[in-house]
């Protein structure tokens, strides 16, 4: 019999490229997808794994919708990905932040409580519960200063999961990502919004890129790399925290470099800031320390960043001149 897998957030990023590993692995993936008015799948058909995995109608909002969906499926792995994860969104709608990043997780893990308490629990944890770092290399160990109402509400949903492991014996395991990024990234991601630049002014259709602060330093990995560290957390035999990170780090201006030098152009003629693009709240420095993963999953990122980026741009030359065509 295969393993049965649920995946909140399976149209996104992060969810589109764990039902492909999770259905190579021979799993039946079904995914929470909440009814929207305009087509959210592409991710999933980008990859051609649409229509191998069932979706099931839900909300991370509705605590019914997914106490239906766990009744339908009868997983024996929850994948927590589901969330409202735009950080520059967060200030301009940190209820609805709060209530779907942070109560959606509280959901989910009530809603596996009720109805089948032997699944194992996976949490999409961030880097930006750091925030302010306390330490200049960032651990499982490491306190927390979130600096963004997303962060807050990351941070509930990491230590609700850590509380129903201790008090509920779920088989809860938080997975604390650092940025990681793929073509499938949405395109308001500044990686994304980057390379999607990159392929539209080596294209001529835009003659500039607009962007905040350059000189933020994050950890940027390989989503597709990632979602294979979520699922070797749930085969462990005990559930725990692990950061999933490179291990090394880089600012928004080298990034920017990598991208149009992979074009043969100088980033310098074409990047311009703009002050509406800064936080109100800056997260400066990301770094972090996968020591553990390593260790104890045997996992370790594979891609570097030059190669991500490159693969990112290519994909995005692809699309533009599809658009142009």
């Amino acid at each position: 019999m295969s393993k049965h897998a649920l995946i909140t957030g399976i149209t996104g990023q992060d969810g589109a490229y764990l039902a492909k590993f999770l259905l190579e692995k021979g799993y039946e993936v079904f995914g929470l997808m909440p009814r929207r008015s305009t087509p959210t799948t592409w991710r999933l058909e980008y990859l051609d794994v649409l229509d191998k995995v069932r979706l099931l109608d839900g909300d991370l909002t509705d605590i019914a919708s997914i106490i239906r969906a766990l009744i339908a499926c009868k997983p024996d792995e929850v994948y927590n990905l589901g969330a409202q994860s735009f950080v520059a969104t967060s200030w301009k709608q940190p209820l609805l932040t709060a209530d779907a990043t942070g109560m959606g997780a509280l959901n989910v893990l009530e809603a596996i409580r009720q109805i089948c308490p032997e699944a194992r629990f996976y949490q999409a944890s961030t880097s930006e519960m750091f925030g302010l770092v306390q330490e200049p290399i960032q651990s499982e160990t490491t306190p927390f200063y979130p600096r963004s109402p997303y962060g807050v509400s990351k941070l509930f949903a990491h230590w609700m999961t850590i509380n129903y492991r201790e008090s509920f014996n779920i088989f809860g395991c938080s997975g604390i990502l650092f940025n990681h990024e793929s073509p499938l990234r949405g395109i308001e991601f500044v990686t994304r919004k980057v390379t999607d630049a990159v392929a539209r002014i080596k294209l001529g259709v835009q003659k500039e890129l607009a962007l905040g602060n350059i000189d933020a330093k994050r950890d940027w990995g390989f989503s597709g790399d990632y979602v294979e560290a979520m699922w070797l957390m749930l085969q462990q035999e005990k559930p725990d925290t692990y950061v999933v990170a490179t291990g090394r780090t880089t600012t928004v201006r080298d990034m920017c470099k990598i991208a149009f030098d992979h074009v043969g152009l100088n980033y310098e003629d074409f990047v311009r800031i703009d002050p509406k693009f800064y936080r109100p709240a800056e997260v400066e420095l990301l770094l972090g320390n996968p020591t553990k993963a390593e260790k104890n999953l045997g996992w370790k990122a594979k891609t570097s960043l030059e190669q991500l980026i490159t693969m990112m741009v290519d994909a995005d030359l692809e699309r533009v001149k599809k658009e142009l065509r």
